[in-house]
């Protein structure tokens, strides 16, 4: 896992073979020929917009939703509480409060990102509908999560409410790895493509200690 001036990577490497949700595009990539005489790597990439640890904008599950690009700044980058609730597989508004923090990002540590490449990757917790309205009511609006999902098995009901619609936009990251190694505060950062009508976008997703 790389770090750096107390930086610590939060992100799922991006690899073939890797684990994607069921039904996604298969990740791969393929080197081009060099210039003849020079050397210069460049390869194809093949992959879905939810490959990895990576961010889910509103029209993910609003047909007329904001995309990536169009999506604040701000929902991606700020102060974050670290949420430790473990050993829920339904995640309800009770492991959430009383909330005491002014942070707009909450980070759901589940522990099961210790679940990657494995047949339980899947099964997942996850956030009920009652616990997403909450957060929405605190004024959370960028929650992330270190497992496949915010939603269960055959439902987007979390997502829908985490992700809002233009006049009030949220934004979920999924997939995130090591939030056992971080304080409760922490500053936050998880930027995906500037991707024209993005419903969601790879993300390099770090955070450190709020100094």
């Amino acid at each position: 896992m790389a770090s750096g001036a107390g930086w610590v990577d939060l992100s799922r490497p991006v690899r073939p073979g890797m684990p994607v949700y069921p039904g996604d595009p298969e990740f791969a990539a393929h080197p081009l020929p060099t210039v003849d005489g020079e050397f210069c790597r460049v390869s194809s990439l093949s992959l879905g917009t939810h490959t990895g640890t990576h961010v889910d904008a509103p029209a993910h599950v609003v047909p007329d939703g904001p995309t990536v690009e169009e999506l604040p700044l701000d929902l991606f980058a700020g102060p974050a509480v670290v949420l430790d609730v473990r050993g829920a597989a339904a995640v309800g508004p009770e492991l959430l409060g009383p909330w005491t923090s002014d942070a707009r990002i909450a980070l759901l540590r589940t522990g099961w990102d210790e679940h990657s490449g494995t047949p339980e990757e899947f099964d997942h917790p996850h956030l009920t509908v009652a616990a997403a309205r909450f957060l929405r009511s605190v004024g959370v609006r960028t929650v992330g999560i270190d497992a496949a999902s915010v939603d269960g098995p055959g439902t987007l009901a979390a997502h829908r409410v985490l992700l809002g619609d233009r006049a009030d936009p949220g934004v979920v990251v999924e997939n995130l790895r090591g939030l056992g190694d971080l304080p409760r505060r922490v500053e936050f950062a998880a930027f995906g493509w500037a991707l024209t009508a993005g419903d969601g976008s790879p993300v390099r997703a770090v955070a450190r200690a709020l100094a």
